[in-house]
C-alpha cells in the first residue's frame, strides 16, 4: 500500500497520558518496517478554505486562533496545542492525497491509506469533539464530490465509536452514503439504528449498535449481509474506509471483541466489494489506542493487499445467539429494498 504520512502529525501532542498520542503513529511505522511493499508519501496540508467546505468557517478560524493562542482544553477530552493547528491541516490534506490516489486510479498494492493525525470523525460542522478537531473523511469526500468525475461517495466507518460528526455533515444529503458499525452505547452515544438521514439524504445513514463482547463471525455477518447490499444498491463512485482499530479485542477503551484477523476479513470483503463497484478505495485513519494492536492491524490491512488469504472465522455467528445483534440485522435486513 501506500501510505500518506508526514512527521507534521507528530507536533500535535495532547499529553502524556492522553490515549491519542503521537506514539499511534510512531507504533505504525515501527509495524510496517518488516513489511514488502509500503511506500510513503508526505502530502500538501489543506487550508481553512477546503475544511470550512465541511465545516463553519466561524469554527474552523476559531480552532486556528486556539491554537496560535497555544492551545490548551477544548473540551475535557480534546486537547490543543501550538502545533495543532498544523497537524490538523496536514491530516485532511493527507486524507485528501488518499482519495486523489484512488480516484486517478491507484489500486492493489498502490492502494492508499492516509495514516494522519488528529482524527476526525467525531468533529460536527461546528465544534470539536472526540479528540477531533477537522473532519478529515469530510473534507475528502467533498475534495472528491468536487470533481466532475464524482457524483456519489460512500463512507464506512468501523471504528468501534460512532461518527456522529460524519453522520452530522451528511445527514441531509443524498450525494454521501454514510455506515457505522459499532459498538451501542459508548462514545459518544449517537448512532442508532432509525438515524437514517433526514430530507435528500433520507436513507442515505446507516447504523448499525452492536452489543459489548461482539466478535468477528457478527461484525462479517453484518459487513457481507446489510452493509454490502446497501452500498450495491447505492453505487458510489468512491468508497472510503473510515479506519479505526478499537474495535479490536486489546484495545484499552472499548468491549468489542475483534481479532486482528476480522481487519484483514473486512479488508478483503471492501476491496471485493469497490472492485464489484468500479470504485475508487482509500483508507483514512481514526481509532485505535493499544499500540501494539494499532500498529498490527493496520499492517494486516498492508499485508492483505500485498497477497496474503485472510484467515476465514472458525465460529458460527449461529452458536452464540445475542438478541440485539439480531434485532440489529434483522432491522437492516427489512429496510434494504434489495
Amino acid at each position: 500500500m501506500q501510505f500518506g504520512y508526514s512527521e507534521t502529525c507528530l507536533a500535535h501532542d495532547p499529553g502524556p497520558r492522553h490515549p491519542e498520542a503521537p506514539d499511534r503513529l510512531r507504533a505504525i511505522r515501527e509495524r510496517l518496517k518488516t513489511k514488502h511493499g509500503v511506500s510513503y508519501v508526505e502530502a500538501d496540508p489543506v487550508g481553512v478554505g477546503e475544511i470550512s467546505r465541511v465545516h463553519d468557517r466561524e469554527y474552523v478560524e476559531s480552532v486556528e486562533e486556539f491554537c496560535a493562542d497555544g492551545g490548551g482544553n477544548w473540551d475535557p477530552d480534546t486537547v490543543a496545542v501550538e502545533e495543532t493547528w498544523d497537524a490538523v491541516c496536514q491530516s485532511a490534506g493527507l486524507a485528501c492525497w488518499a482519495i486523489e490516489e484512488a480516484l486517478e486510479g491507484a489500486t492493489g498494492r498502490d492502494t492508499p491509506f492516509s495514516i494522519g493525525r488528529p482524527p476526525g470523525h467525531h468533529a460536527v460542522p461546528d465544534d470539536a469533539m472526540g479528540f477531533c478537531f477537522a473532519n478529515n473523511v469530510a473534507v475528502a469526500a467533498q475534495q472528491a464530490l468536487d470533481r466532475e468525475d464524482v457524483d456519489r461517495v460512500a463512507i464506512f466507518d468501523w471504528d468501534v465509536h460512532h461518527g456522529n460528526g460524519t453522520q452530522d455533515i451528511f445527514y441531509d444529503r443524498d450525494d454521501v452514503f454514510f455506515v457505522s458499525i459499532h459498538e451501542r452505547g459508548l462514545y459518544p452515544g449517537t448512532g442508532a439504528v432509525d438515524e437514517t438521514g433526514e430530507g435528500a439524504g433520507e436513507g442515505t445513514t446507516m447504523n448499525l449498535p452492536m452489543p459489548a463482547g461482539t466478535s468477528d463471525a457478527a461484525y462479517l455477518a453484518a459487513v457481507e449481509g446489510p452493509i454490502t447490499a446497501a452500498l450495491e444498491a447505492y453505487g458510489p463512485d468512491l468508497l472510503i474506509i473510515s479506519a479505526g482499530f478499537d474495535a479490536h479485542r486489546h484495545d484499552p477503551i472499548s468491549r468489542i471483541r475483534l481479532s486482528t484477523e476480522a481487519y484483514a476479513l473486512m479488508t478483503d470483503r471492501m476491496r471485493s466489494l469497490a472492485d464489484d463497484l468500479d470504485a475508487a478505495l482509500a483508507f483514512v485513519l481514526e481509532g485505535g489506542y493499544g499500540l501494539d494492536v494499532l500498529a498490527d492491524s493496520v499492517a494486516i490491512v498492508h499485508e492483505t493487499f500485498d497477497g496474503r488469504e485472510p484467515i476465514e472465522p472458525d465460529e458460527d455467528i449461529e452458536s452464540r445467539p445475542e438478541s440485539a445483534l439480531e434485532d440489529v440485522l434483522r432491522a437492516h435486513e427489512l429496510e434494504i429494498d434489495l
